[in-house]
């Protein structure tokens, strides 16, 4: 434990996308395992106030934390990585520092003074980023800077790093420069040179790097240390060696090989010891490890997209390791899926994931996908949106409800059994506005969910703006489809089941938030043993 918080700054140069999220939960968990408490925060560059209204091919998805922030999907790294939930406080976006400074503004903060980037800005973005440090839960906090250096809207925050280093004092601050060694196979070698200038631009902001990591797919000699050593300033050993990795859990081993957490915390002026890495080495040898092998369909409309599902695919890979099973998840996209295909791109599944999304685009697919696994007997879970198909398609095939729909695709049906919320009639703004964060959730004893959670009360992070019509639930549990867990306060159906079915759950809420390296969430874990139950019966 330290007295005053220490603070690392990540930054990211030559090209976006190169894992500065991945390097910083991972030097987080290398630091957390020698006894620090660490904590990581993401800065956006963008002017969106969060990332709650963007779409999903835009920037991924958006990750929900208890609070009800709608954040960065990199928090969903730190928090699997740390098994540590993050909060607001954890990701910053220049919309929120703009708005911030300009209520201040507004109210007369500044006595009359002209606002500026430069003190204005910078001092809330330096404000934000001890937000974590102050609050003393803390002895290093690791802050993400997003974009690449040279991007215009990167320049703030990249001038407020450059004055916290003067303003906090020797071995308080450390800069690590995450950059791209290009191999270029013409010429049959590594090139530093785009590193040498992407280090050379951050300089000309009036901040040297530390330490570089360099993302390559090809190992860095001893010469090439020496040179990108020499010519971006800084020790031999700071020059750290990031190679493409076969899974982003084994980049924490890598970066203590690397010995990326010693160089860090000499740079502290603190002291390092061996990281305890036993647990996760335990996960990481049965994910590489399985002794069977499941396929789960994953059902959505941005598919192509690893990114729009990310918490739900790292989710089954913690489930599958904790059942020994190696998960293939099949991605269908639920636009092109109709009956004359449907046997052919389920058949031969072992599960059925139908994902949470908004809007009515490749709504009939996933209706005629639990459709199928309903039929068929086929381990189902429908998560969010997935959750309301599987009441849609039960109320339109069993209830001989055909127009039944929800408000949100279809305003005029005559059965709505999926309609708005009360507290979302009259919202007009989308951004934060929906149900979010952590709700109670009271389950039914004799439910799937009660076996699962072994708990009668839990609580689960939400993103939505309808729900089930409780109009409706006394015809659904009277023909077979049972509400097995409900909001105490308000009533709310949170979990649906078919007992008539092997394994058939809809949750209302997100569980692949909440799932960690450290604590596999029960549901992914019994999902996945349920579809090798049935893989092995098949």
């Amino acid at each position: 434990m330290t007295t005053n918080p220490k603070y690392i700054f990540v930054t990211g140069g030559v090209s976006s996308s190169l894992g500065k999220g991945i390097i910083a939960a991972s030097l987080a968990k290398l630091l957390q395992s020698q006894g620090y408490r660490a904590t990581i925060q993401k800065l956006d560059p963008y002017i969106n106030i969060d990332p709650g209204t963007l779409n999903p091919y835009e920037h991924g998805e958006c990750y929900v934390t208890d609070d009800g922030a709608e954040t960065d999907l990199d928090l969903g790294h730190y928090e699997r990585f740390l098994n540590v939930p993050t909060s607001q406080a954890n990701n910053v976006t220049t919309g929120r520092i703009y708005q911030s400074v300009i209520d201040k503004e507004r109210r007369g903060e500044f006595l009359g003074k002209t606002v500026q980037v430069i003190p204005h800005i910078t001092d809330e973005i330096k404000r934000r980023i001890q937000i974590l440090g102050n609050s003393g839960d803390y002895d290093i906090v690791i802050t993400e800077i997003g974009g690449t250096v040279g991007d215009i809207e990167s320049l703030p925050y990249i001038e407020a790093v450059r004055q916290l280093e003067w303003d906090l004092g020797e071995h308080n601050t450390c800069v690590i420069h995450l950059t791209l060694v290009p191999y270029l196979s013409a010429a049959g070698e590594l090139k530093t040179k785009p590193t040498q200038h992407s280090v050379k631009t951050l300089m000309e902001s009036g901040v040297q790097a530390d330490i570089l990591v360099c993302r390559t797919e090809h190992k860095l000699n001893d010469s090439l240390k020496t040179k990108l050593a020499r010519f971006c300033n800084v020790k031999k050993e700071a020059v750290i060696e990031s190679i493409d990795a076969s899974t982003i859990y084994d980049v924490p081993n890598l970066m203590l090989e690397e010995g990326l957490d010693k160089v860090v915390l000499n740079q502290l002026n603190l002291k390092s010891s061996v990281p305890d890495l036993t647990r996760w080495n335990e996960f990481l040898k049965r994910h590489k490890n399985p002794k069977s092998e499941v396929t789960i369909g994953l059902i959505g409309k941005y598919v192509e997209l690893q990114d729009s599902y990310k918490s739900i695919l790292e989710a089954f890979i913690h489930a599958g390791a904790e059942n020994e099973v190696k998960v293939n998840v099949e991605p269908i996209h639920s636009e092109y899926l109709s009956e004359s295909n449907i046997e052919f791109k389920l058949g031969h599944l072992d599960g059925v994931l139908v994902a949470p999304g908004f809007g009515e685009r490749g709504i009939e697919g996933k209706i005629d996908a639990v459709r199928y696994v309903r039929e068929h007997n086929i381990p189902f879970l429908g998560i969010c949106l997935g959750m309301q198909m599987a009441v849609i398609e039960y109320s339109r095939n069993v209830l001989n409800l055909p127009k039944a729909n929800s408000v949100e695709m279809d305003e005029q049906t005559p059965d709505p059994v999926i309609n708005l919320m009360a507290s979302q009639k009259g919202v007009v703004n989308k951004g934060g506005t929906m149900r979010l964060g952590t709700w109670d959730c009271k389950l039914d004893t004799e439910s799937i969910a009660y076996k699962v959670y072994n708990s009668e009360l839990i609580t689960e992070r939400h993103r939505h703006r309808f729900e089930l019509n409780n109009d409706y639930k006394a015809k659904l549990e009277e023909t077979g489809m049972k509400a097995t867990g409900f909001n105490p306060e308000t009533g709310l159906v949170e979990i649906v089941e078919i007992p008539a079915n092997d394994w058939f759950v809809g949750v209302q809420y997100h569980p692949e938030y909440k799932s960690t390296v450290k604590s596999p969430h029960p549901l992914f874990v019994a999902f996945v043993g349920a579809a090798l139950k049935y893989s092995k019966k098949k």
